[in-house]
């Protein structure tokens, strides 16, 4: 399967700043990528181009006086499987003891992965009767789907996973933060995901396109996806960054002051 993949972003920025930008293709899918990504930047502007701790794809670009506008645009063709994401119900849960170290990380409250002492004995009461591995899991993203209402126009960039939990809304993050939070909540390394979700193999929905959020827990000896969002196995995910959470992979990130002009993503079947 080929999957059209790309974005046409432009910015609005009010004096000299720098860019940060996660928008390429995660290095483990970058072999699936029929030819470089085409990545164009109006104006063309001095960019320095690094890796993560997280080991994403990073840009900054450096803005400088008179520049009031700054566009990215992207376009490339990416093979995929076509299988949906797998479901391996025999995956377990790891004992403490027995996590690798550079999963640690991934137990601890973050900026918007957050969890105090409610929501800690909330997810305790409600999933430690449970059998530990795959099934906990589904257990956690079956409530998150449940309790929160998808709802594109509550979208607020500054919400947390508990602010989430009582709200009871959010957009595909919030899902990802809250299913994130409690995980961790339950000694289960979770870590956030963002990327290209097309509507393949399902009706399409009534919102603009978007990147979508998911996250990934270390079940088995490996990472493995999941969507509370969804909530069912989706075909032609397209990974481009992990992280804590939000906060660790911006798609945009200015510093300074600056507004959204423009902001259009395509991931449909080439």
């Amino acid at each position: 399967m080929l999957i059209r993949i790309g974005y046409d972003i432009e910015l609005q920025v009010n004096a000299p700043t720098l860019v940060v930008y996660l928008l390429q293709v995660h290095p483990s899918r970058a072999g699936d990528l029929v030819a470089p990504e085409h990545i164009t930047l109006s104006p063309p502007l001095f960019t320095d181009y690094y890796q993560d701790v997280f080991d994403n794809h990073c840009a900054r670009v450096h803005v400088p006086a008179g520049t009031n506008q700054v566009r990215l645009r992207n376009e490339a063709v990416v093979r995929d499987s076509g299988l949906p994401d797998p479901v391996d119900w025999s995956a377990r849960e790891h004992p403490l003891t027995e996590l690798p170290p550079q999963t640690m990380q991934f137990l601890l409250p973050s900026r918007y992965c957050d969890f105090d002492g409610e929501l800690l004995a909330f997810a305790w009461s409600r999933f430690s009767n449970l059998g530990p591995g795959w099934g906990r899991v589904q257990a956690i993203c079956d409530y998150v789907h449940q309790h929160l209402r998808f709802d594109y126009g509550s979208a607020r960039p500054t919400r947390t996973a508990r602010e989430a939990w009582k709200e009871g809304l959010g957009v595909c993050r919030d899902f990802a933060h809250l299913a994130i939070s409690l995980c961790r909540c339950m000694n289960i390394p979770a870590r956030y995901a963002t990327g290209y979700l097309g509507d393949i193999g399902v009706p399409p929905v009534p919102y603009p396109m978007d990147f979508s959020a998911w996250f990934e827990v270390y079940l088995g000896g490996r990472w493995i996806t999941f969507d509370a969002r969804h909530n069912v196995p989706r075909i032609g995910r397209i990974l481009i960054a992990r992280g804590r959470d939000a906060a660790d992979v911006p798609i945009t990130m200015v510093f300074g002051e600056h507004q959204l002009v423009r902001f259009d993503v395509v991931t449909e079947l080439a």
